[in-house]
């Protein structure tokens, strides 16, 4: 007999009559002789509403009471699925994150997770209970709420996954699993079976959201095994998903490149004419990172009679900003000649851990790019991706040639 963990994320929780396919799932699973723990969320839109409602009241609420309130949404799912169990026939408990005490530190809407209590989830477990827990939050040390931000229900199953030694932690989405890139880019897109934690933490930084940054990093911190899994797949017709896993266990098979991601959320600022000495770049991005603002890639030209220009990518929701900060404040602080912007840009990946052994990755990816007269305005690489930043309008186009160009349609022989 195993433990497994399942997260169901909002849409899979959208209905009463979901929320029920979510308990005919959970029993078919507890049949095969499985110990169940099921993190949850809120019903889909209803963090939003929360969230709408409280500034409707308050521009900006105060965030110890915001994250009060908008934990109230997966107290409602953890009920609801605990009945629905209940009328299948199984024993079934529901905990929120404070009852089954989810520790977190004191960062109000963004807390993040320091040690979890398992023991009443073992008991109930040795009693043959299905445990739900509500994910995306906690308590801290003085047994205030605490909620993990965005996807922190993700965080909620992996770290529960770690802390019981769970065989696997299952996260149900409205996709089937893991593909090579975005199946509505591309439809040829193929769903992988297998891939690496680094893989998909870089799939997932750079633009894939299937998982969340923060539970991918949680999992391979902790070594534990996630499952991406479609919860609208029939019954009788469900497949494995993509297991991402350590990099020991995907065959020697497993092509150069995993996947192609992508990430329209970008902008590009160049400063024009920097005096080209030491201590110029913390002077441009101290004040930037300081002002909350992250940065992405970075490129400083080789400078000329004593000159130079550097240039940097934020997000594009950060550029007005970033912008105002550069043109207002570091211009005239460093003497730089001017200050240019473009938020009509986006960011192409080529991510593998097969780059580390396999040489030319880089030149057929730019070869393939300039074949489609697709100009490369910036370019980034680590030990497993290459990234590229082209102009927004070729942004579909390089990621079909991309995916081509690697066969990433091919089923690796």
């Amino acid at each position: 007999m195993s433990l497994i963990v399942q997260k169901y994320g909002g849409t899979s929780m959208g209905t009463p009559e979901r929320i029920r396919n979510v308990a005919r799932r959970v029993m078919r699973w507890k049949a095969k002789g499985h110990q169940i723990v099921v993190v949850v969320s809120a019903m889909s839109g209803e963090t939003n509403r929360l969230i709408a409602l409280a500034k409707d009241v308050s521009p900006q609420p105060d965030v110890r009471e915001l994250d009060v309130m908008i934990s109230t949404g997966e107290q409602v799912t953890i009920a609801l699925l605990a009945m629905a169990i209940k009328d299948l026939g199984a024993k079934a408990k529901s905990y929120t994150g404070g009852q089954v005490r989810v520790l977190t530190d004191s960062t109000h809407t963004k807390a993040r997770i320091l040690e979890i209590d398992e023991g009443n989830i073992r008991r109930d477990l040795e009693n043959d209970t299905v445990v739900i827990v509500a994910g995306f939050q906690g308590v801290d040390a003085e047994g205030n709420i605490t909620t993990l931000g965005r996807g922190g229900s993700d965080t909620s199953g992996v770290a529960l996954a770690a802390a019981l030694k769970a065989e696997e932690c299952q996260i149900y989405t409205d996709v089937d699993g893991v593909y090579t890139t975005d199946p509505r880019i591309v439809p040829e897109a193929r769903k992988l079976d297998r891939i690496t934690f680094e893989e998909m933490l870089e799939m997932a930084s750079l633009g894939s959201k299937v998982l969340q940054i923060r539970s991918v990093e949680f999992a391979g911190k902790y070594q534990v095994k996630l499952r991406v899994l479609s919860s609208f797949e029939e019954e009788g017709k469900e497949t494995l998903g993509t297991l991402i896993t350590f990099e020991d266990d995907i065959t020697m098979e497993q092509p150069i490149i995993s996947g192609i991601a992508f990430t329209r959320d970008e902008a590009k600022l160049t400063m024009l004419g920097v005096p080209d000495k030491p201590g110029i770049a913390y002077q441009i991005l101290g004040p930037v990172a300081d002002a909350n603002i992250d940065i992405d890639m970075i490129i400083q030209n080789v400078g000329h009679d004593g000159l130079a220009d550097f240039s940097f990518t934020v997000s594009r929701g950060d550029f007005p900003r970033a912008f105002e900060l550069l043109d207002k404040q570091i211009k005239p602080h460093v003497g730089a000649r001017s200050v240019e912007g473009d938020d009509k840009i986006c960011k192409v990946s080529a991510v593998g851990v097969g780059m580390r052994s396999h040489p030319g990755v880089a030149s057929k990816m730019f070869r393939a790019l300039a074949e489609e007269g697709i100009n490369l305005l910036m370019i980034s690489t680590s030990e497993i991706k290459i990234s590229v930043v082209v102009d927004e309008k070729y942004v579909e186009l390089a990621v079909r040639v991309l995916h081509k160009a690697f066969e990433l349609d091919q089923v690796p022989a």
